[in-house]
């Protein structure tokens, strides 16, 4: 008889004295809609007293697909998973924890996820039960495929992800046997090495809390004696994985940051003074003179760089100082001096502490705050700018706030505006940023030193100044709704010639102003709105553009909405919308080829990227219809409307994808393209012997290590090799870049 095929995920939980919460970790491993024909429950009891391993026995009873393992107690949560990882079978192995929980279509959703996109690591969205800190930036959006440097992924070190068991066993990944920060140097080996990761962002896959009886590892083993080897061996994996550069400094950082300068602050007081001089404090002196690179230094806060210059010249009573009195001095004010703002530490300009400048200077790091109230149109055709601006922490006393215009992908000279300062009522202080106020006048006919502003896109900034310092900032993500900030396009005289030209204020995809001169990303008949780009799921190469009808266009006949696909060499593609009516208008979904029904229906249109021949190919959103002035004028120089087109945005979630054509792989890379952020592809052929070898070098046999007779979990290739000191894998995989 024939094995069983192996199950799709193992799903391990280590357990020790997990009652109660361990009966709700379990079931919901076994509630997975994936099934559990495609998966295998390992639970390791780690040598319970509290009926843990009972628990185990009973729900194993009634589940062929969980499988109990009972072991001597180890004191951590590294060895029962790795109990499990030498049991398991699965494709994915996922780690989960004996006090959370998963949501009943996660392990679905991150297994189609991963081979959607070929990726080793799938990082479900997680939620917080209770209040305990969950990590959220990374989980703004879906991302089908990137990596540590195009995400923040790497806010991210716990082991509650799906990883494929293979880059699990071809790096020999194994948890080492401490009872904190176990966790983290497996999750960034694995980072490194994948060849890509995932983000499932859209659905609460992994529920995080603490126990009722507060026993959870994170909190009982948090002193500096649970953490030391597990910070050191952090360090050392990125070092091992990254050459000394910008890559492995932008890592680095948050080590410096989270596993030095953290612990450090809040704990190294806290210990005896013998075992902070003796036993601590050597530790951290030399991470901080290893790692802690200028580079890094000069991007960190001011507290923690302090801390590591106290380090790194060896002034253990003053880095005791330092930590022992940090909640108090991180209260403490600023001072401005020559354009530059220095945190008050006791220790900022005091002789006998003899600490540069630059350990305490917060001048890039102030939030400026900056608001706009209102956009308007004059009929000199002066568009009129108002709001507030300030830099936290500086008043402003004698503001000299410029508006700054710079045109999009071009090296011109930027532009600069003067603004006029006015009361600004209402903001905090007690009336320090009372004149933080502002009117700012955009001319285009003059505003570039007398004459008109170039034909582009040109996007606002702030230079906010007071007291002599400067912060430049983008201007409009913080606005009052409605009209008064969103002022219609406009026809302007400029030149000489007096030729009018069509200027558009709108809102970047983040939410900032810019300006359109001359309809080069906004045409005034634009037919619609697009949305969203995003691939089909489950259908490789094929594009879903979505978006919504100008109210103008969903009046008229609107049937013949097209998305087209040109190429280089002048080969067209085009495919034809359908429309869904929106929710409040009607409770069908169904699409039809005619709008529906109602104001602005909702389209999608979908190209088949994968029949587009090899070359380049720009997409546009175009509708027939009628040429027409803008608000019915009479033509003032300007002449009529062209016909109803609109660019499609690169929309920065967007990845490539690949997909197999007559056996043979090709791939689709999205690219921003030409003067306005519109989406195009670059669709072309996996070169198939480039891809075999950098499979070879992956596969490339590696050795162990250890260390202080301890394995440390890594199979290091030789330093030449892949994998070995010194490799870059992001940079050696040739994969499809995330944007």
């Amino acid at each position: 008889m024939p094995p069983a095929p192996p199950p799709r995920v193992s799903v391990i939980v280590p357990a020790y004295n997990a009652m109660p919460e361990l009966t709700r970790a379990i079931t919901s491993a076994m509630d997975q809609t994936l099934g559990l024909d495609q998966i295998e429950i390992i639970a390791v009891n780690d040598g319970s007293t509290d009926g843990t391993g009972a628990e185990l026995e009973r729900l194993a009873h009634g589940c062929p697909a969980l499988r109990v393992v009972h072991q001597e107690n180890s004191g951590c949560a590294g060895r029962p998973r790795n109990t499990g990882l030498d049991l398991a079978r699965g494709d994915f192995a996922f780690f989960l924890d004996s006090d959370d929980y998963l949501g009943p279509d996660a392990l679905r959703r991150m297994v189609a996820m991963a081979d959607e996109n070929g990726t080793d690591v799938v990082l479900g969205k997680i939620a917080s039960v209770g209040g305990r800190a969950v990590p959220r930036a990374v989980f703004s959006h879906n991302q089908p495929r990137t990596d540590v440097f195009s995400s923040a992924a790497y806010l991210t070190l716990g082991p509650w992800k799906l990883f494929r068991r293979s880059l699990i066993e071809r790096l020999g990944l194994r948890f080492p046997p401490y009872r904190n920060c176990e966790d983290k140097p497996f999750t960034v080996a694995a980072y490194l090495n994948a060849s890509g990761i995932s983000v499932v962002a859209d659905y609460d896959c992994y529920y995080v809390h603490y126990r009722e009886d507060r026993s959870n590892l994170t909190l009982v083993a948090g002193d500096l004696v649970h953490r030391m080897d597990g910070i050191g061996l952090c360090f050392e994996t990125v070092a091992r994985y990254l050459e000394p550069g910008p890559r492995r400094d932008r890592l680095m950082r948050r080590h410096v940051e989270w596993e030095l300068c953290g612990p450090l602050r809040g704990l190294l007081w806290r210990e005896s003074e013998e075992d902070a001089r003796e036993r601590f404090y050597p530790r951290f002196r030399h991470w901080a003179r290893t790692w802690a690179t200028d580079a890094i230094c000069r991007q960190i806060d001011a507290p923690d760089r302090l801390l590591v210059h106290l380090l790194r010249a060896d002034r253990f009573e003053d880095v005791m100082t330092v930590a022992r009195n940090a909640k108090e001095d991180a209260r403490r004010g600023h001072v401005v001096d020559k354009g530059r703002v220095y945190w008050a530490h006791p220790f900022f300009r005091d002789p006998a502490a003899a600490v540069p400048d630059e350990c305490f200077d917060v001048t890039d790091r102030l939030p400026v705050r900056h608001r706009l109230e209102g956009a308007r149109w004059r009929e000199d055709g002066v568009l009129e700018l108002t709001g507030h601006a300030y830099i936290e922490h500086v008043a402003a006393l004698r503001p000299g706030t410029e508006l700054v215009l710079r045109r999009y992908q071009s090296d011109r000279p930027e532009v600069r505006l003067p603004t006029t300062p006015r009361p600004a009522p209402g903001l905090p202080e007690d009336g320090r940023y009372e004149m933080a106020g502002f009117t700012a006048e955009i001319d285009p006919a003059t505003a570039d030193g007398g004459a008109p502003l170039e034909r582009g896109l040109w996007n606002i900034y702030l230079d906010v100044r007071a007291q002599g310092v400067s912060r430049t900032v983008r201007f409009g993500n913080d606005r009052e709704g409605g009209e008064a900030t969103h002022p219609r396009p406009r026809r302007v005289v400029t030149g000489p010639e007096g030729r009018a030209t069509v200027v558009t204020p709108y809102f970047t995809p983040y939410g900032n102003l810019s300006l359109d001169v001359g309809q080069v990303a906004h045409h005034l008949d634009a037919p619609c709105q697009v949305t969203g780009a995003a691939w089909r799921p489950g259908r490789r190469g094929v594009l879903v553009v979505s978006g919504r009808l100008t109210r103008d266009a969903a009046g008229g006949e609107g049937a013949g909405l097209r998305l087209r696909a040109e190429s280089g060499a002048g080969a067209v593609r085009e495919a034809r919308a359908r429309y869904v009516a929106p929710a409040s208008d009607t409770p069908s979904d169904t699409p039809s080829d005619t709008p529906c029904d109602g104001d602005t229906p909702d389209f999608t249109v979908r190209l088949p990227v994968r029949r587009l021949s090899k070359g380049l190919w720009t997409l546009t959103l175009t509708m027939d219809g009628e040429e027409e002035t803008m608000d019915g004028e009479e033509g003032d120089g300007g002449g009529d409307l062209d016909a109803r087109a609109t660019v499609v945005p690169r929309f920065g979630s967007l990845t490539g994808t690949r997909w197999l054509r007559f056996g043979r792989p090709y791939y689709a890379k999205p690219l921003a393209w030409g003067p306005a952020p519109a989406l195009a592809f670059e669709v072309a052929p996996v070169k198939v012997a480039t891809a075999v070898r950098r499979r070879l070098r992956r596969l490339r046999p590696s050795r162990p290590r250890f260390r202080s007779g301890l394995r440390l979990g890594f199979r290091l290739g030789s330093r030449r090799g892949r994998g070995g000191r010194g490799a870059s894998p992001a940079r050696d995989r040739g994969r499809v870049p995330a944007g």
